[in-house]
């Protein structure tokens, strides 16, 4: 467990590594994030997305290719992230193949600018460091652009993407 003094309101958050046994909280707060980020009408039915979350949580914290954390203010989950790992073909810049991808990282807009986002990150980019990863990516919404540019993150050059509908 990591302790972070926000600035300025004295108050304590605690930072904590997830597992398995916290699929259910981790499904919450995925699809707060996702209504966040993607901003849906609030009637949108989440439900599969939800179920394909937990599912994913259960598989991927009990085999240990993704690690997630939650930021608490009490009892109040304040902040989120996430790194999934993952392994393409060798190449010559990354022999191992082995990558890992940021995502699900959040805050609560009361809680912005406090450095939760930043602690959040560093604890992730140290845990894929610590094994060994030397290829990290995410995606960056206009606003969590400026932390990760900061933090030393490069806008990708040749990635391309194929939007495939259904």
């Amino acid at each position: 467990m990591l302790i972070l003094q926000t600035a300025g309101v004295g108050r304590m958050v605690v930072f904590r590594k997830m597992s398995a046994e916290d699929t259910a909280l981790l499904t919450d707060v995925r699809v707060t994030v996702l209504r966040a980020a993607n901003l849906p009408d609030d009637d949108a039915d989440m439900s599969a997305v939800a179920e394909q979350s937990r599912l994913y949580y259960e598989r991927a914290l009990n085999n240990d290719s993704h690690t997630a954390y939650l930021a608490f203010d009490g009892e109040k989950v304040v902040g989120a992230g996430g790194v999934s790992y993952y392994r393409v073909m060798p190449t010559c810049d990354n022999v191992t193949g082995r990558k890992a991808y940021i995502m699900n990282m959040y805050t609560s807009p009361e809680y912005r600018r406090q450095g939760i986002a930043l602690k959040m990150l560093d604890l992730l980019v140290k845990d894929a460091k610590a094994r060994g990863i030397t290829h990290i990516a995410l995606e960056a919404t206009a606003a969590g652009r400026p932390l990760y540019l900061k933090y030393g993150f490069v806008p990708m050059e040749h990635e391309m993407m194929l939007p495939i509908d259904g």
